[in-house]
């Protein structure tokens, strides 16, 4: 991935120095003109907003093809983008990966299409330069160098779309607002991996897309909103991810707004009934296939 045209750069004293004018302002005007605890949003500064998200060709990249072109520009402005690898592991271990998931044929469908994205150049990355979003690179973003830089790009809210690392405490705490995750699973119930494989799995019939603030235990934070994707009868894996990637993203512009304006009233979620799934295995995936679905 190049992200040599628009890179954000490293943070210095005099980034540093802007970066704690711009909290320092922030904080003076997020109290004006509330009124019956909504501020009045015409006198608000935009919401600054850093993604974190992983380098996805195929479905990640559709929440960001709604989101880039969708957001009210008024009122969010969006000051940077992290673009990690997936899964943080060796690539022959990610293709056994695929390959126990998909099978040999599903693999070769998916390689094709993962070549013919990089040949047309479709990359999250290319919609980020097109959108003039700054890229931030970070080899982790729990590093102090990464997190320093975060500070002072100054945001007030990072949002986690698929981001392949656990955010730890340092980074949580940097933006005003904290740190917001978007999943595609009903929290507590679909923790982990891979949430909308096991909901039509276990004969759900929908997909509840779920935003929440990110704690540091893994998917546990206040939930912040909800919205339900329906599952077909018959349906596929990839038809869902892709629909759920796009409303998805509409979703997360609704919660931003809201938390501008302080419109949010996070709950608690109830961990009694928390359960968590790792990556399916082929014997799961056996089972999908009973169930009339399919993966592609």
């Amino acid at each position: 991935m190049d992200l040599s045209e628009r890179q954000a750069p490293r943070s210095t004293d005099g980034r540093a120095t802007i970066g704690h004018i711009v909290r320092s302002l922030r904080n003076a005007t997020s109290a004006i003109q509330w009124e019956d605890g909504v501020a009045d949003e015409a006198l608000l500064p935009k919401l600054r907003v850093l993604f974190v998200t992983e380098d996805d060709p195929l479905y990640v990249i559709r929440f960001f093809d709604i989101f880039f072109s969708e957001y009210p520009r008024e009122e969010l402005e969006i000051c940077g983008i992290t673009i990690d690898r997936a899964f943080h592991e060796p690539m022959l271990k990610t293709l056994g990966r695929m390959h126990g998931f998909y099978g040999p044929w599903g693999t070769f469908r998916q390689g094709l299409r993962f070549i013919d994205a990089r040949l047309r150049g479709r990359s999250i990355a290319s919609l980020a330069r097109s959108a003039g979003v700054p890229l931030v690179p970070a080899r982790s973003v729990n590093q102090p160098e990464y997190i320093a830089q975060v500070r002072a790009i100054a945001p007030d809210v990072i949002i986690s779309v698929a981001a392949p690392e656990v955010f730890k405490p340092e980074l949580l705490e940097v933006p005003r607002l904290g740190c917001i995750n978007i999943h595609s699973g009903r929290l507590p119930m679909y923790r982990g991996m891979m949430p909308t494989f096991w909901q039509m799995l276990r004969g759900e019939r929908a997909v509840t897309m779920t935003v929440h603030r990110m704690a540091e235990k893994l998917d546990a934070g206040d939930l912040l909103a909800t919205q339900a994707f329906a599952i077909k009868t018959f349906d596929s894996l990839d038809r869902v991810i892709s629909g759920t990637k796009c409303e998805g993203a509409r979703l997360v512009m609704r919660v931003l707004l809201d938390l501008r304006a302080g419109r949010t009233q996070p709950s608690p979620l109830d961990m009694i009934d928390a359960h968590y799934f790792s990556f399916p295995k082929p014997e799961h995936v056996q089972e999908f296939r009973k169930r009339g679905h399919q993966l592609l």
